[in-house]
């Protein structure tokens, strides 16, 4: 079973993701940017969703997170709740 450790920004619109992958690209903490923007539960975390596992996110994100380059700020990404800005941290094999 795959299993990858990700964290994320999930904001309303596109243009902020855009602004907010711009500052984080520019230097700022992904932590305070996820804590003070993101719309999701896991803003608390400073983003961090922790352990997921393959199917266990929406489909599209789920695709990305288990097939996209590792620590890499990957997004905007467009699912049904918003727009999310996603960093794989690593992916696990078990």
């Amino acid at each position: 079973m795959q299993t990858a450790i990700v964290r994320h920004i999930l904001v309303k619109n596109k243009e902020l993701a855009e602004q907010l992958k711009k500052k984080i690209h520019d230097g700022a903490d992904f932590t305070k940017i996820a804590k003070q923007h993101s719309t999701c539960n896991s803003a608390k975390r400073g983003g961090e969703l922790g352990e997921v596992k393959k199917g266990q996110l929406v489909s599209v994100i789920d695709k990305l997170v288990f097939s996209a380059a590792e620590r890499v700020l990957h997004g905007p990404i467009k699912s049904q709740f918003g727009f999310h800005l996603i960093e794989i941290k690593f992916r696990m094999m078990h």
